[in-house]
């Protein structure tokens, strides 16, 4: 199951064995290769492990599914059957939703990671509201892709890509667009992310992340519209975050990346 739900993005940086890990779950849609610049940014022996979900990517073949549950048990039950390391999550929009549910579910099982990093989502204290993403038309849609930077002008003639990648989207926004707060948060830390130029969140919102958590809470605010995080230099700043939160819990010094972003 592990080898299905999560793909590991390239050896470790170096050699020897691992000794932390970064889980990372894209944005709605979206395949492994989102944080292929991640790779390049993570320092020797922290492994990169994407989630690969229904409908894309190497599981093309299978249906996608609609709601956030059972895509938190998958991705929970391949992270639990991983060797153990100190590990943290990162989750980029409809992938902030299934980070912090997946937080959530892992520390009720004992194997909480050491952050939760949350970006481009607002907070499940604002449940979505209609009109609803899941239910435009596929030319709405991909009217609203073109413009945000999530599809390229120039894919839009080959519809043999578009339509499996619209099926995939259209699942993960009604799986987003379904899901509930629960009543209760983590103690897991978590650290807040976005862009001051995203067109569809609102910034100002991203602090309230605060409130999902009992635990120490940090927001970061960098520039690059809805798609900011996967670009490398704001990939570099924001795993060196997630490095320093790994380090102390592995014994390993956390290195440095050139700080880019802007601490709140």
């Amino acid at each position: 199951m592990t080898g299905n739900w999560l793909l590991r993005v390239g050896p470790p940086g170096g050699p020897g064995t691992p000794w932390g890990r970064v889980v990372a779950l894209p944005h709605a849609g979206g395949w492994p290769s989102a944080f292929r610049a991640w790779r390049r940014v993570l320092p020797a022996g922290v492994e990169l492990l994407v989630g690969q979900l229904p409908g894309r990517g190497l599981r093309a073949g299978e249906p996608p599914l609609h709601r956030v549950e059972p895509l938190v048990e998958g991705l929970a039950h391949a992270v639990a059957e991983l060797e153990p390391l100190p590990y943290a999550v990162v989750g980029h929009s409809f992938g902030s939703v299934l980070g912090y549910e997946l937080t959530r579910e892992l520390e009720r099982k004992g194997l909480p990671p050491e952050l939760l990093a949350v970006s481009a989502r607002q907070p499940p204290c604002f449940p979505s509201e209609p009109p609803f993403g899941h239910l435009r038309t596929d030319a709405e849609m991909l009217d609203h892709l073109v413009e945000i930077g999530g599809v390229t002008p120039e894919l839009l003639h080959r519809t043999d890509l578009v339509r499996s990648a619209l099926t995939a989207i259209r699942a993960d926004l009604e799986a987003m667009e379904t899901y509930q707060r629960p009543p209760s948060g983590t103690g897991v830390p978590i650290l807040s992310l976005g862009a001051t130029d995203d067109p569809i969140v609102v910034a100002d919102r991203l602090a309230l992340w605060s409130l999902e958590t009992t635990g120490p809470f940090r927001r970061r605010m960098f520039t690059g519209g809805h798609f900011y995080l996967y670009d490398p230099t704001t990939a570099a700043t924001v795993a060196a975050d997630l490095v320093a939160a790994l380090a102390p819990a592995a014994g390993h010094p956390p290195g440095g990346h050139p700080d880019h972003g802007t601490t709140q």
